[in-house]
């Protein structure tokens, strides 16, 4: 279950196996970017202005969402 959002052709991506901090993947043509739940911070990668903040404005509402998902696919953490 790894998409779990597409946002205006961006995939919000979660993975199992997956290590700290709680982040998700935003995955947008050939960029990529790792952005932390908790601060919405970006963890590694890029992706494009337009829509990094088309993603944040919908993990900010969604960040229970987020964890819980993130949670599940990683009980270890």
């Amino acid at each position: 279950m790894p998409t779990i959002k597409i946002i205006d052709t961006v995939k919000i991506d979660i993975y199992s196996r997956e290590h700290p901090p709680p982040h998700f993947h935003a995955i947008y043509a050939e960029f990529e970017e790792l952005i932390e739940i908790e601060s919405l911070k970006t963890y590694v990668g890029k992706i494009p202005c337009v829509q990094r903040k088309k993603v944040t404005d919908w993990a900010k509402g969604n960040k229970e969402y987020l964890l819980e998902v993130f949670k599940q696919l990683n009980p270890r953490l």
